[in-house]
């Protein structure tokens, strides 16, 4: 298994995988009760748009390299209907439990509810350590899982369609929608069964990237305000500002890169056996070469040791961009963060305990169900893609190329001025594919934030992270009203 899946699988705790606490669950729930109470909505209402509908524990036999047999546990939680598909990641790692999956349905329930894509909220888990297991039994295990999620009617483009997460990759996208295929042979949109499946099987470009994109967009959206950023000391925008990143898997990776270009600079970084530190800022890309050949970070050239990842954390900064997994920060080591703003870039990296000290001293966490929902996003665009059966730029990129030469031309004839051959090419181009779907995601996260932000003003919240419940809260409430299920 190559050194990035091996990295990106592990999670952080003074180098050594860390046990997931089982109170994410209960810190989502918290999180929802400080937005329920600014709510005018009937408790019972409430009540249904916070408890997971469904979650399906099943265990199922796998046949390991040597002929003998294991007994697999998954888990597929199901939080909300009243939008459908639901919608959510299946992750590998020994660590899953039910409460887990329910939380992380929660969370894309209300990531959703925000960015305004049509789904319920979804989660699964598989109970293995994919950095341990061939590809043959990894690959068993995948289309096993879908067999069983098939036979309970809890995959198909119209009832939950997964997409990667932690452990899972296009790999497993692929194996996923081929036995769907299979198992399913009349159904009409096959590949919409799944999203973040490669290029060559109907995926969509940008899909990759999509969630560490959302996150920059979100970041630099957030700093733009030149009142939020002096209320924490800073001046606007990204140009200097020095940002720690734990994580360099696809999401921190492309959220430091494109930090990074935007004129930010990454003055640390830390990964599952340690951290590495420039003042003068490090190159993202030359030290994700370096972890990519070696297996680590350690070692980069023009970079110092820091040691223990959770040290890194700690270091002085002005973002913090936790991007690995949940309960990074907590009580323990709150008090000693010195970024002045902390970007959610992982799913609840700090738990509610954590969240209440960073709010006590004053610094901004821009919460995870609003900044990593990129993926969603452009899982929403796949999504359509493939239930439109064309790409989105087929029926119009050769139409806005002939419309804008006739301006161009239009142009030149007016005013006597002439463009080169090679200019006029450039200036008339259509959009590709990937041009249509990072514009389409940096308007959802633009709009999704300014959302947010005015009813954080608006409404007098305590903070970001209340007044992107609360908006989540509004939308999930306002769909099963309408549905006539509650007056």
């Amino acid at each position: 298994m190559p050194a990035y899946t091996k990295v990106a699988a592990m999670q952080f705790a003074g180098g050594t995988m860390k046990t997931q606490d089982s109170n994410l669950l209960a810190d989502v729930h918290a999180q929802f009760d400080r937005a329920a109470a600014y709510s005018d909505h009937p408790q019972g209402l409430l009540d249904q748009v916070k408890m997971c509908n469904v979650v399906h524990r099943m265990s199922f036999p796998v046949r390991e390299d040597d002929g003998s047999i294991r007994v697999v546990e998954a888990y597929r939680a199901e939080h909300s209907f009243h939008r459908l598909p639901t919608k959510g990641g299946i992750r590998f790692s020994p660590e899953v439990t039910e409460d887990e999956v329910c939380a992380l349905a929660g969370l894309m329930t209300y990531k959703c509810a925000i960015v305004e894509a049509p789904f319920g909220g979804a989660k699964g888990g598989i109970c293995i350590d994919a950095r341990k297991e061939s590809e043959g039994f990894l690959e068993r295990v995948t289309r096993r899982y879908v067999a069983e999620l098939n036979r309970k009617n809890m995959i198909g483009p119209a009832v939950d369609v997964p997409a990667p997460d932690y452990g899972t990759g296009e790999r497993e996208m692929a194996w996923i929608v081929d036995t769907y295929t299979a198992l399913n042979p009349d159904q009409l949109n096959p590949f919409a069964c799944v999203t973040g499946k490669p290029i060559a099987l109907h995926g969509i470009s940008g899909r990759t990237e999509a969630t560490g994109r959302g996150v920059a967009i979100g970041i630099a959206e957030a700093t733009a305000s030149l009142e939020d950023m002096q209320s924490v000391g800073l001046t606007s925008g990204l140009d200097g500002k020095r940002v720690i990143v734990q994580g360099l898997g696809k999401v921190g990776f492309h959220a430091a890169r494109l930090l990074e270009e935007e004129g930010a600079r990454i003055v640390a970084i830390a990964e599952f056996d340690g951290g590495i530190a420039s003042e003068e800022g490090l190159n993202v890309e030359e030290v994700h070469r370096h972890l990519l050949e070696t297996g680590s970070i350690r070692g980069a050239p023009g970079t110092r040791d820091i040691g223990k990842p959770e040290v890194t954390l700690e270091l002085d900064c002005d973002i913090l961009v936790p991007a690995a997994l949940e309960n990074q920060i907590t009580a323990d080591n709150a008090p000693q963060i010195k970024a002045k703003i902390v970007a959610e870039a992982a799913n609840g990296p700090v738990d509610s305990a954590g969240d209440a000290i960073l709010r006590e001293r004053g610094i901004l966490v821009i919460p995870d169900l609003f900044l990593n929902a990129g993926g969603v996003t452009v899982s929403y665009f796949e999504w359509l893609k493939n239930i439109q059966h064309v790409s989105p730029e087929r029926l119009t990129s050769r139409h806005q190329e002939v419309a804008t030469t006739r301006v161009v031309k239009a142009l030149e004839g007016a005013t006597g001025a002439h463009l080169s051959d090679d200019d006029l090419i450039q200036a008339v181009r259509g959009p590709d594919e990937i041009d249509l779907v990072e514009a389409a995601l940096a308007d959802t996260i633009i709009d999704s934030y300014h959302s947010i932000h005015e009813i954080w003003k608006s409404r007098s919240m305590p903070d970001l992270r209340v007044a992107a419940y609360s908006l989540a809260i509004d939308r999930v409430a306002k769909s099963y009203s309408l549905m006539g299920i509650f007056p």
